[in-house]
């Protein structure tokens, strides 16, 4: 039976700011690098960020007013990219921060983009269909100033998928007058989305797990427990990826809590619970658990790939896993990244772990600018390729400087749009 953790309050707990963590995890990592303090200043600097109060007709004939936002962190490797999340704890703060991580993410694989995140205030659950078509279709009429294949290519995040990104195309496209595919990526495929997308941040992460288990020399895949915060795309893919190479998911969980079975869930049979009952709750065979409870749970892997600030200071001390692999954005407040290295866990930060999202986006872009579609085989090989060479990069730069694995990624990125920054100019 699963004891409560009366010790960890996490529910009750004020999540820090998102953007002041983002801004301390920098701040850290500049630290360890020699460049020139104008650089550093400039990149601390979201370069554009746009907020749009629109109204919406709801079914019943009532005007409602939205807020969204649309923040562009940098342009300096590219054009901006990033997703778009429909969540009533959306904020600027939020935004900002996570056009901050998408920067660093794009920089650390080698993507030519820079940073870029949008948000609508709203719980999409709470919209018809007509109603949430009406909201993406105007909240994306009011993006098309900042908007385009070649300067701001927006995707799929918390709240939104497929159907809102084709929304998001068609407006766009009638607006200039003619079809333009390569204007958002997370697409259906039918209308030149990319085999692979919808598995690929999940499968990225699991990617990540398994380099970082065989460098700590843990191979046998069925003494592995795995734990996983998170159903949605990033965690059931994740969940289902792992399952498949044979490793023991023990625990899954949704935002109404979680599922424990100490000898391994069947992912599949839990899959189709939840798409049938639209929950994890009442799924045989296992245990119910909170979602703080969760994160505490005996596992050597533990994936928390939900909201961010879940990992704090208040439970760190708790955690009984050895390994850390960040699905989530943000999941792990500073005080806690202390905690935790000062326990001997290793950690495969959030850029690094959930970039696989962000490539196959960008294959997905790629492929619609020249019309030539890979198959999925194509896609996952290479998506493998960027994510193993982008993991090397990282462990040797934590090596090198002797840090731990977020500040070297950090490092990794950092470096690398400031020496394109530099190579650039400032303009005028």
């Amino acid at each position: 039976m699963v004891v409560s953790l009366n010790h960890v309050q996490h529910v009750l707990e004020e999540i820090p700011s998102p953007y002041q963590t983002a801004l301390t995890q920098y701040d850290r990592a500049v630290r360890h690098l020699s460049m020139d303090e104008n650089l550093v200043e400039y990149m601390r600097w979201p370069r554009r960020e746009f907020t749009v109060n629109f109204p919406v007709r709801r079914d019943d004939g009532r005007i409602e007013m939205f807020t969204g936002y649309r923040v562009h962190h940098s342009t300096v490797m590219g054009p901006s990219k990033g997703g778009i999340r429909y969540s009533m704890n959306v904020t600027l703060d939020e935004v900002r921060a996570l056009a901050m991580w998408m920067t660093w993410k794009c920089a650390l694989v080698n993507l030519p983009y820079g940073g870029a995140k949008g948000g609508v205030l709203v719980d999409p659950k709470s919209l018809s269909m007509r109603e949430k078509e009406g909201l993406t279709r105007r909240y994306a009429a009011e993006l098309v100033p900042l908007i385009s294949p070649h300067a701001d290519i927006p995707a799929p995040d918390m709240g939104t998928g497929p159907q809102e990104m084709a929304w998001i195309m068609d407006t766009y496209s009638m607006t200039v007058g003619y079809s333009v595919p390569a204007i958002v990526t997370g697409k259906p495929i039918i209308i030149g989305g990319s085999q692979g997308r919808t598995e690929a941040t999940g499968r990225g992460v699991i990617i990540c797990m398994v380099e970082a288990l065989k460098r700590a020399g843990m191979v046998d895949e069925s003494k592995i427990r795995v734990v996983i915060q998170g159903f949605g795309n990033v965690g059931l893919h994740a969940a289902d990826y792992a399952h498949e190479l044979g490793f023991k998911v023990v625990a899954v969980s949704d935002v109404n809590g979680g599922i424990y079975n100490e000898h391994g869930l069947d992912i599949p049979e839990v899959r189709r619970h939840y798409t049938a009952v639209g929950t994890l709750e009442g799924f045989p065979g296992a245990e119910r658990v909170t979602n703080a409870e969760l994160l505490c749970l005996p596992c050597e892997v533990l994936v928390p790939a939900a909201m961010e600030g879940q990992i704090t200071e208040n439970n760190a001390p708790h955690l009984r896993t050895k390994l850390i692999v960040e699905g989530a954005n943000g999941p792990t407040t500073t005080e806690a990244d202390d905690i935790i290295v000062d326990r001997g866990i290793h950690l495969v930060p959030d850029i690094l772990a959930n970039a696989g999202g962000v490539t196959v986006s960008y294959f997905e872009w790629v492929q619609g600018l020249q019309e030539f579609f890979w198959d999925k085989e194509e896609v996952f090989r290479q998506l493998q390729r960027i994510l193993i060479n982008s993991y090397d990069a990282t462990a040797h730069m934590a090596e090198h400087h002797g840090v731990d694995m977020r500040t070297a990624a950090q490092m990794t990125a950092i470096s690398r749009v400031g020496e394109a920054l530099k190579t650039r100019g400032f303009y005028p």
